[in-house]
């Protein structure tokens, strides 16, 4: 396989270089002229003097430049980071000071928006334009280009050559707990991710993998590489409505479709009987409910369910395969390919048999720590005895923070993010326990279960539940279900019929922060 990630491309190329590579709204462009635009703009990019390990992140809604420009950047043995269209200026910002950010690939109107707290990003010394461009637009201390000047740099007939431990894409979490940190991955991390994921889901180079989720999240940047791995065709959309997805499977005959579970939820309430053209659908980001994976295959009934569990600290950890879902639905399945997963006790031994411990990591998928913060890495990442791969060199693990359980069998169980847990009363509460509980009612569309800060209890149990259409709600019923299922310690003190949609992190996942604070506001008591 090839040793740098850019290089998946070029050998996509040379095998069919007429084969689409990217589809955006009514432009495509090939694997063979793919290749050659990643050559000019890493070109560009060296003279512009971007040198071996400096940063490059692009700030665009998703578009065949934004793709380019990253690979490009990766060509020139440069770092890129993929920000988040959706995040503010102040947040973008921290973003390109926290890495020191030299060159910006953006458009005119988000570089005005920026305009403001550019001037706390000293070592940001260059704009490319994509798009419409504005003469009048003068930023100090800040070249602006556009990119036409990019793509048409002449190839040049030397360029730097990385190996495959050399860092290769900075990702930033969402910030939902604080201020977003960067994952540092390597080329090998990128590539091993693509090629596991290609083996399990069966990708080939017929598939046509629809590009749904941010590039500035690891779930969503792997649906391109998978598909350059594969020499499959990546088709980008952002899209407005959940029923704009629907219309791009059927019209672009999508064989492959990732989500998150907030976005499987809409999807799932949506008519899908013209989209046979789908061989697979993924879940990862949290777990799907039940009531909308039954609901998915029902109306998918010839396209196989992945459900898949991962953390940006090593990417994907695990995936259950379709034939195991009647089996044993409410597991995260075993270790994907070249992954090793362990279960284990705080003072490092191994859990038994359904005996709730962290899981930890090993493998080529292990990042290479936090940018920036050595503290917060030496906390995560630590060798582990139990991943020796040669007699005298401990391999470097990622610890979780996540809890599950591992069964007689070896399947893996979730049961819940360490700073999600519910301390109340002296005990520590599953919030996914309880949603699971509440989903079973098939009443609601979608549910959050949360604690806030409670005087005597420590923290008390808050449901915050969005019913399902034409379903009337209300806090007794739902509170009457829990009474007749879960014990007295683990009774809600609240319960909150919500209105609208919950509010969402950048990467679409549900910002349990947010809605934490506004309970404060908003919801109802009913139980002392």
């Amino acid at each position: 396989m090839s040793d740098l990630i850019h290089e998946l491309i070029f050998k996509s190329a040379d095998r069919a270089p007429d084969s689409d590579a990217l589809i955006y709204q009514d432009q495509k462009i090939s694997y063979a002229v793919m290749a050659g635009a990643i050559e000019s703009v890493a070109a560009a990019l060296f003279s512009l003097g971007l040198d071996r390990n400096q940063r490059l992140a692009v700030y665009l809604e998703k578009n065949l430049e934004g793709v380019i420009a990253l690979f490009g950047t990766a060509a020139v043995s440069a770092v890129f980071v993929p920000i988040n269209p959706f995040l503010k200026p102040e947040q973008v910002a921290h973003i390109l000071q926290d890495c020191n950010v030299k060159i910006l690939v953006t458009s005119t109107d988000r570089l005005k928006f920026l305009a403001r707290v550019l001037p706390k990003c000293p070592d940001l010394h260059t704009a490319v334009i994509v798009g419409s461009e504005d003469s009048l637009l003068i930023i100090p201390s800040l070249t602006i280009i556009p990119w036409n000047q990019v793509i048409s740099a002449a190839r040049l007939s030397k360029m730097r050559h990385g190996i495959d431990s050399d860092m290769a894409s900075i990702i930033y979490t969402s910030g939902s707990t604080g201020k977003p940190k960067g994952v540092v991955l390597s080329h090998c991390n990128l590539l091993m991710g693509a090629k596991s994921v290609a083996q399990y889901l069966k990708n080939c180079s017929s598939d046509r993998i629809l590009s749904v989720l941010p590039l500035s999240f690891d779930y969503g940047l792997n649906q391109i590489t998978t598909a350059f791995y594969s020499g499959a065709t990546g088709i980008l959309i952002n899209y407005l409505l959940p029923q704009d997805i629907i219309s791009i499977v059927e019209q672009e005959n999508i064989t492959g479709l990732a989500a998150v579970p907030s976005l499987w939820i809409q999807l799932a309430q949506l008519d899908w009987s013209k989209n046979m053209s789908l061989r697979y659908i993924t879940n990862s980001g949290g777990g799907m409910p039940r009531s909308t994976l039954n609901l998915l295959r029902k109306k998918l009934p010839h396209t196989e369910v992945f459900l898949m569990y991962g953390f940006t600290e090593a990417f994907r950890s695990t995936f259950l395969a379709p034939q195991e879902i009647d089996i044993r639905p409410d597991s995260i399945g075993k270790a994907i390919p070249n992954a090793k997963v362990l279960v284990l006790r705080e003072d490092g031994s191994s859990c038994a048999p359904n005996e709730p411990g962290e899981l930890v990591h090993c493998g080529a998928l292990v990042s290479m720590g936090y940018w920036n913060d050595p503290e917060r890495t030496a906390e995560r990442f630590r060798p582990l005895l139990q991943c020796e791969t040669r007699s005298t060199v401990p391999e470097l693990a990622v610890w979780s923070g996540d809890t599950v359980r591992v069964d007689e069998e070896g399947f893996l169980y979730f049961i819940n993010r360490r700073d999600e847990m519910i301390k109340t009363s002296g005990y520590r509460i599953s919030p996914t326990e309880i949603e699971e509980i509440i989903y079973a009612t098939e009443l609601v569309e979608e549910v959050v279960v949360v604690g806030v800060p409670h005087s005597l209890l420590g923290q008390a149990i808050v449901v915050i539940a969005i019913p399902k259409k034409g379903i009337s709600l209300d806090a007794e019923t739902l509170l009457a279900t829990c009474k007749s299922s879960l014990p007295t310690f683990m009774l809600p003190s609240q319960i909150k019929i919500w209105e609208g949609d919950f509010p969402r992190n950048s990467n679409g996942k549900t910002d349990r922060k947010i809605l934490t604070q506004e309970l404060e506001y908003t919801f109802t008591k009913i139980r002392t």
